[in-house]
């Protein structure tokens, strides 16, 4: 019994290193992009999942609404998700 209670010890020790090295730093992850999204204002630059850069010109609960370029008729709504960072425009 003393060889299958440490070995049962063992996996526990194991799984608990496996979560805080592979779930840990995920969570970490989450909590950076919702502080990010958060923190989105009208006027950031925005920089897309897709790889377009737009400027956020309307944000509601779930959607922002960015526009692309100087034409006025290029708007697109879309996702809060699909929005992969941000840029103030006053930062330096």
């Amino acid at each position: 019994m003393g060889e299958l209670g440490s070995m049962l010890i063992l996996w526990v020790v194991v799984l608990g290193l496996m979560w805080f090295l592979l779930m840990r730093p995920q969570k970490k992850e989450q909590k950076r992009v919702q502080a990010m999204l958060a923190s989105m204002e009208v006027g950031d630059t925005a920089l897309t999942t897709s790889g377009f850069y737009g400027v956020i010109i309307d944000i509601t609960d779930e959607d922002v609404i960015v526009e692309f370029g100087n034409n006025k008729n290029c708007r697109i709504p879309m996702q809060k998700a699909a929005i992969a960072q941000i840029e103030k425009p006053n930062a330096e």
